[in-house]
């Protein structure tokens, strides 16, 4: 499994405090840019282009997060209501609710683009990109290795149990929790 980089974003994994929640927030009508699910993204700030602020939008590399999208459900221009995985960019509607994550105890995984060790936990790194599969409506984010710093957006806190997954693999996937969120102060890596 870890000998190919097929990166599948942030997915949520478990929660120490019980079960994983999603949150409900909305994304503005008209949007112009996918969201997949399991994409890093955070609320819109005021310095974002597009009248945004408050709003859910894609996290780019180095930017804080509020969690992984999980979803959205909206009343289209004909007036069905849509159930979908994803944000198709562009997209006219009303009634729209996004689902994501906001636990900052929360744990992912997600895959790194290069080999990792056991001495990486405690590690911070940044994703490698806010991209993914219109059809499948899936991210296709990644864990940056290059990206190493004392602060960035995912720590490190294991290594995920799946046959052939182990450190040292070209592209491990690895189990992280998100070091740079929007509603808590960062947390340095140890």
């Amino acid at each position: 499994m870890s000998s190919s980089y097929t990166p599948f974003g942030l997915r949520p994994v478990f929660s120490p405090m019980g079960t994983p929640r999603p949150f409900s927030g909305q994304i503005k009508s008209g949007y112009a840019t996918d969201i997949f699910q399991y994409q890093p993204c955070r609320y819109g700030l005021s310095t974002d282009s597009g009248s945004v602020e408050g709003y859910i939008v894609p996290a780019a590399a180095g930017e804080r997060l509020i969690g992984t999208f999980m979803g959205v459900e909206f009343v289209d221009s004909t007036g069905r209501q849509r159930v979908s995985n994803f944000w198709p960019a562009g997209t006219v509607a009303t009634n729209i609710i996004a689902y994501f994550t906001t636990d900052y105890t929360l744990v992912y995984e997600i895959q790194a683009n290069a080999s990792l060790t056991i001495a990486s936990i405690g590690g911070q790194y940044d994703i490698n990109s806010a991209t993914g599969s219109a059809p499948l409506g899936l991210s296709s984010t990644g864990l940056n290795v290059a990206s190493s710093a004392s602060n960035a957006q995912l720590r490190v806190v294991g290594l995920s149990a799946y046959v052939d997954n182990a450190w040292g693999d070209a592209y491990p996937i690895v189990q992280v929790q998100i070091s740079e969120h929007q509603n808590v102060a960062d947390r340095a890596a140890y």
